[in-house]
């Protein structure tokens, strides 16, 4: 889904129901942060409660770690997380087997529309969807509807707004004046 399109009507049932699951998220991520980094046990209770399910097998999170919805996280096996990543997955992010993340990643699937008269009103968004053994360095950010391929590399800093063809590498985070009004 183009990010420029509507997701989620800001006063409606289903946004209420986002909310609430994402305040109940922030209590179970702050326990999970506070959480002695050698309770192992604690640690995969919280992380079944955030993602409604266990750890798939061989994945490492190292805390801290953010997530404001976690139902919509899904983790292949053999994937590692690096301390302090955030993952906004109201709209799905999927990691396949193998993907690594560097600390400080941040994955975003929503956002506001641009015309400022429905910046309140709508979210918008899309999934991000991550393929097998992708590598994400430190301080990526990824943004909504976007899709890296197998084998791929994002450099530290990266700022990945359009899809990643499988087996290469993408850098940089130049902003640019698109359009005006």
């Amino acid at each position: 889904m183009p990010t420029s399109e509507r997701f989620m009507r800001i006063h409606s049932p289903e946004f209420a129901a986002m909310s609430r699951r994402v305040l109940e998220v922030t209590a179970l991520t702050t326990r999970l942060n506070l959480t002695p980094f050698e309770d192992d046990d604690t640690k995969l209770a919280l992380f079944a409660q955030i993602l409604g399910r266990p750890l798939p097998d061989r994945v490492s999170i190292t805390p801290p770690f953010y997530t404001d919805h976690g139902l919509a996280l899904d983790l292949g096996e053999r994937v590692f997380i690096n301390q302090n990543c955030t993952f906004m997955d109201v709209a799905g992010i999927r990691l396949g087997d193998g993907v690594m993340v560097g600390p400080r990643v941040t994955f975003v699937t929503v956002g506001h529309p641009v015309d400022p008269g429905e910046r309140r009103e709508w979210l918008t968004g899309g999934p991000i969807d991550v393929a097998e053994n992708v590598w994400i360095g430190a301080g990526a950010t990824i943004l909504p509807g976007v899709s890296i391929g197998r084998d791929a590399v994002v450099a530290a800093g990266a700022v990945v707004a359009e899809d990643v063809p499988a087996a290469s590498l993408v850098t940089g985070r130049a902003a640019e004046v698109k359009r005006q009004w």
